[in-house]
């Protein structure tokens, strides 16, 4: 994995609620922990931003994937992401996409943009992008 170019402001901790952006059948995510994340400061809740990958139970959607566990990419966040370039960018929601154990996109296409910081990290998943920003 490569690592990001811009500082990213982690905002999602454990029980955070996310907004479904494919057509995989899901709705709405809700965060359960970080893949890839070991350890921390004693007390201290480990958090995830724009790029990272979650595991998250899936709240609102079809029955297929309904109360189970799956992992997610997060494309969007609410929160600044400040790039190198000195440019900031915000979105108006948060959103994730689902993705297999390859890291492939299980849906076909993603509603609204989704951060170039995804897109440099993950290539084949911006196959499915409708706008990179």
């Amino acid at each position: 994995m490569k690592g990001f170019s811009s500082k990213i402001t982690k905002t999602f901790i454990p029980s955070s609620v996310i907004t479904c952006a494919d057509n995989s059948g899901a709705y709405e995510f809700k965060m359960i922990h970080i893949i890839g994340k070991t350890g921390g400061k004693h007390g201290r809740l480990s958090a995830a931003g724009v790029g990272d990958i979650i595991s998250a139970s899936v709240t609102k959607g079809t029955a297929t994937y309904l109360k189970k566990p799956a992992r997610v990419i997060i494309i969007r966040q609410k929160a600044l992401i400040r790039r190198a370039n000195g440019v900031r960018v915000r979105f108006e929601d948060n959103a994730g996409i689902m993705v297999t154990e390859e890291n492939l996109p299980i849906g076909t296409e993603v509603k609204g943009a989704m951060a170039r910081e995804v897109v440099e990290r993950f290539v084949k998943v911006a196959g499915v992008a409708a706008r990179v920003v």
